[in-house]
Order: structure tokens, then C-alpha cells, then sequence
């Protein structure tokens, strides 16, 4: 099953996450299929950057976003336009 969840990037006491499609499986910083976009919490208020078509067409697909990425997606308004779109 594939998952929307972030890769923790960045040194030590400074994180900052990549928004990633990957099989759940797979370790947290491990493997993945393909980036969709960029998060960073430290600045204020949090930076997103989200590749917003990427992620529709993989929630299409039946990719399960964490409790964290949804909400992320729903700040953006992205989870709105999914629901949306299935009506």
C-alpha cells in the first residue's frame, strides 16, 4: 500500500520534511516513489511548498496520506479539492 508521508531531512536539532509518496513499508527515510513537496516547521509561520497535482493524482490512486501530511493537505486546501472531485 502506498503512503503520503515526510521524510525527515535536514542536521541534527534542525529538521525539515519532503512531503513523499512511498510504500509503507519501507523505512521513514528510506526508500520512495516520488516527491511531492516540501515542509518546514521552524519558520513561523511553517513553510509548505506542495506539487498540488502529484498528490491529487496519487489520492486518486488510493494512497493513504498520515495523520500529520492530511493535515498539512488540509491547511493547503488540498484534501477540500479531493473530496471534492470524488463527488
Amino acid at each position: 500500500m502506498v503512503k503520503l508521508r515526510l521524510k525527515r531531512m535536514g542536521a541534527k536539532k534542525q529538521p525539515s520534511y519532503r512531503i513523499v509518496a512511498a510504500d509503507s513499508r519501507a523505512p521513514r527515510d528510506g526508500r520512495f516513489i516520488e516527491i511531492l513537496g516540501f515542509y518546514n516547521p521552524r519558520t513561523n509561520p511553517a513553510e509548505v511548498i506542495i506539487d498540488e497535482e502529484k498528490v491529487l493524482k496519487w489520492l486518486n490512486n488510493g494512497a493513504q496520506p498520515s495523520d500529520t501530511v492530511r493535515s498539512i493537505l488540509s491547511k493547503e486546501g488540498i484534501m477540500k479539492k479531493f473530496h471534492e472531485q470524488k463527488q
